[in-house]
């Protein structure tokens, strides 16, 4: 997640030499992004540092993090069901605020849910405007809502990637090459994606405007919505996610 975002900021202008990647595993790096394989080796602490470790390795890493930070620096956390209460543990000279993206940061497109209650109106101007070049910012303002951000925002796009593939798989059935079946759920799912968020419609209406009655959508739509299957299949995948991320934040499953 840390490279979407980095490869966003970069196709936004921002200056590679802006940013510094503390990781032992990293390459293939931009030019002049600056490389540290380990804390160790960085000589100049941070102002603002982004966390994109593993949720499980934050307690054995902190002590390695702490000093990277800067007296009062700001400390962006991407970790899933880690809580401010847990990161303020971690790093008490620090001000926390937690963000999920997902991988569409890389593009520019990703919804940003953002959560910063200690910060000013002008330190959130700010943080808006660094993350601006990757998408939507949201601001979330209960952070007992944050796993059902993290399972909206940042899990769904795979469950969104699992319904083009069943798309696809659904085009082969009903007779059409695979690599048509493929092509056309791509496009399909970009065209309909982007008018859904341009349109002051809503996806509800977007999808009468589509169905004449009696027809060929009205038909497939009546196997969607039977027994409110679809609703409920969605329903369980992000119950199942967000509760995912409680038990990360309790220190179960790990």
């Amino acid at each position: 997640m840390g490279s979407a975002m980095l490869r966003g900021w970069l196709a936004a202008g921002v200056s590679p030499d802006s940013f510094h990647v503390v990781d032992p595993a990293a390459n293939d790096l931009p030019a002049g992004v600056t490389v540290s394989r380990s804390a160790q080796e960085v000589q100049q602490p941070f102002d603002i540092l982004i966390l994109g470790i593993k949720p499980q390795l934050l307690s054995s890493l902190a002590a390695d993090i702490a000093p990277l930070l800067a007296p009062g620096a700001l400390v962006i956390s991407i970790l899933a069901g880690t809580t401010t209460q847990t990161l303020s543990a971690a790093f008490p000279t620090a001000r926390i605020v937690r963000l999920m993206p997902n991988l569409a940061a890389a593009i520019g497109k990703s919804p940003l849910g953002v959560f910063a209650p200690n910060e000013t109106a002008l330190v959130k101007a700010d943080i808006a405007t660094w993350l601006a070049p990757l998408g939507a910012v949201i601001w979330i303002d209960d952070e007992a809502h944050m796993d059902a951000v993290t399972a909206l925002a940042g899990s769904g796009p795979a469950f969104i990637y699992r319904v083009i593939d069943a798309l696809t798989k659904g085009g082969e059935a009903t007779g059409l090459p695979p690599e048509v079946a493929a092509q056309l759920a791509i496009s399909m799912t970009e065209g309909a994606a982007i008018l859904a968020a341009t349109s002051p419609e809503t996806p509800e209406i977007l999808a009468a405007r589509v169905t004449s009655p009696g027809g060929t959508t009205a038909a497939g739509l009546a196997v969607l919505d039977a027994d409110t299957a679809l609703d409920r299949l969605m329903t369980q995948t992000l119950r199942a996610a967000r509760d995912r991320g409680t038990e990360l934040a309790k220190g179960e499953g790990k």
